[in-house]
């Protein structure tokens, strides 16, 4: 009978920028993990807790970036690399490799090991990262978009990619194989990410052809020979672009298992084997699966339990293995009363926020400032994250979180020391006797979320604005829309890359949800691609959190206390505090049978 507990905390540099996962990321690489081909898997089942349900196969497109999304699909496909728990980026050579071949002009050569196929047979190849390739980096885009609603006044957008396509769209495929196992990516200009463009990361294009109704061939000869969009002079609508863009954007979106198995493929350890929506989800292992990655024990179910008790319940009952519910004082209690787990406790790197949409009542700075002057984010702290960590700390970065070695010089010179206590005063003097109505969104299944918006709702309100509770629990899906003046959700980084400001808030990124625009926030989002030198990119991005706080772009609340406990039959999880989470390392679990 045991109970041990651990808290892990790690240094990290300023190129792990807080931000949504996004292939376009960079970091240093590692030696591969060794591992044992000729282990058999056990007979058995791991069973986990995660908090949100599956929505798509698809992860990488605008509507599929969700954590469970992103979860599903490295338990699922292979890719050209992996991040462990030291946020290092670490070679899967198993799959295939991506090789630095020139640095001028800058080269990289992709190559995938022969064998490697899809969950359905069809191999796996050079068609499928020329897909990748198109719809990463935004190149045949040529669409002049509103900066109210998002939709484009002349011109086509084709990829609704969810990350940075900054980089990959000053690049071009110069050579593909005959025999469809590699090909190469030659730059314009620098590109400091380029060993995270994982091409692999993708869905297969042998489908996205199909459903597009299209012949495999005609698509990648289009993708390889189309000009790139030149926003100035928009061309006429690539028909078969289209086609295709428009099924990669929402084609693998669901609510339950689709009877087409093609719309879940896999080219991993796992396969998708069955869906019980709002309930679980069953992995089985992928037979065709020919890499080093493969689990010790043949089947993940993974539970859908929102609640952080009932996960702790859950656990405490045999029904799962491994949990990471919300953190909380109450769920660290209630863990304390179990015998025969492991709990891990560590810093996240995730942030929770208070965006602010720059139209309707907020079109108005002074509206803007003075609702941000109202918002209780020690109270929050205090509530939510002091009685998990007795050290945190209201966060005063947009960009940085304390553990990087930049976040003091950038605290001490982005402004944030303007709401570092709620000013009910000088709101009302901003107000000048205006009562403004905000609509604030939330995740009404999250705790935290529901009693932030319960504290900032109760502070506005000293000040004459009342705070409409637009909360729901579709809320992912509604970012982006007109429905919020206001929203409250988080972010959560690979630990990786310096696509955080070209992805989240450059007028361009592709999760820039609220329409936030900058001129020089822009300039910024486009010189760090291209820059080189991690100096020049820290005083970048320090210069870029001055103007997202002088331009009430919103708040950031706190970074994220991360939580993980699981029974003592699995060994081998350590914690990890990116959008991975403890599955990170899934095929060095030793798991006892049941």
């Amino acid at each position: 009978m045991s109970y041990k507990t651990t808290w892990r905390k790690r240094a990290i540099g300023v190129a792990a920028g807080v931000g949504v996962a996004a292939v376009v990321l960079a970091g240093c690489s590692t030696t591969p993990t060794e591992t044992d081909e000729t282990t058999e898997a056990v007979d058995a089942a791991v069973t986990i807790a995660e908090v949100n349900e599956f929505t798509s196969t698809n992860e990488a497109s605008a509507t599929g970036n969700l954590d469970i999304n992103g979860k599903v699909n490295y338990l699922t496909h292979s890719s050209f690399i992996y991040i462990n728990d030291a946020y290092e980026v670490v070679p899967n050579e198993s799959f295939g490799t991506m090789e630095l071949i020139s640095e001028d002009p800058l080269q990289v050569e992709y190559t995938i090991n022969e064998g490697q196929t899809w969950s359905d047979g069809e191999a796996l190849d050079t068609d499928d990262l020329i897909l990748a390739w198109a719809s990463f980096s935004g190149i045949f885009d040529d669409a002049t978009l509103d900066p109210e609603t998002g939709e484009a006044t002349s011109g086509t957008q084709y990829f609704a990619y969810a990350g940075s396509t900054e980089g990959l769209k000053t690049s071009t495929i110069t050579e593909v194989a005959d025999d469809k196992l590699s090909l190469t990516v030659e730059y314009d200009t620098p590109y400091v990410d380029w060993n995270l463009a994982d091409l692999a990361d993708t869905v297969p294009a042998h489908v996205v052809a199909e459903k597009a109704g299209v012949e495999l061939e005609e698509l990648i000869d289009t993708i390889l020979t189309s000009p790139r969009g030149d926003v100035e002079n928009p061309a006429p609508v690539n028909e078969t672009l289209k086609a295709a863009a428009d099924f990669w954007n929402t084609g693998f979106d669901m609510t339950s298992l689709p009877e087409d198995e093609s719309l879940y493929l896999s080219s991993g350890p796992f396969v998708i084997s069955s869906w019980e929506p709002t309930q679980s989800m069953t992995l089985t292992l992928n037979e065709s699966y020919e890499g080093d990655l493969a689990p010790s024990f043949t089947e993940m179910v993974i539970r859908f339990i929102g609640d952080s008790q009932a996960q702790v319940s859950a656990l405490q009952n045999g029904e799962v293995d491994l949990i990471v519910p919300q953190a909380s004082g109450d769920t660290l209690t209630a863990l304390e009363g179990i015998s025969d787990i492991t709990v891990i406790q560590g810093d996240q790197l995730s942030y929770d926020h208070l965006d602010l949409t720059h139209a309707g009542v907020f079109a108005d700075a002074n509206v803007r400032e003075a609702f941000l002057k109202t918002i209780p984010r020690q109270q929050i702290v205090d509530t939510l994250i002091a009685p998990v960590n007795p050290e945190a700390q209201v966060l005063n970065s947009q960009l940085f979180i304390p553990a990087q070695p930049a976040y003091e010089d950038a605290v001490a010179s982005n402004g944030s020391d303007a709401y570092n206590e709620v000013d009910i005063e000088g709101a009302l003097e901003l107000l000048d006797g205006a009562t403004p109505t905000v609509r604030l969104m939330y995740n009404i299944n999250n705790p935290n979320r529901v009693a932030a918006f319960e504290a900032i709702q109760a502070s506005a309100a000293e000040a004459g604005i009342t705070v409409e509770d637009v909360g729901r629990e579709d809320w992912g899906s509604q970012l982006g829309s007109d429905i919020y003046d206001a929203v409250i959700f988080g972010w959560i980084s690979s630990g990786v890359g310096n696509g955080t400001i070209p992805q989240i808030f450059a007028s361009f990124g592709g999760s820039n949800f609220n329409k936030f625009a900058n001129d020089r926030v822009d300039e910024i989002a486009r010189e760090i691609p291209v820059t080189l030198d991690t100096a020049v990119i820290e005083e970048l991005t320090i210069e870029a959190d001055g103007e997202l706080f002088a331009d009430t772009y919103g708040l950031p609340l706190f970074q994220s206390a991360g939580l993980e406990a699981h029974t003592n039959r699995i060994e081998g999880i350590t914690y990890m505090g990116n959008q991975t989470g403890p599955i990170w390392n899934f095929w060095e679990w030793t798991v006892a049978a049941e």
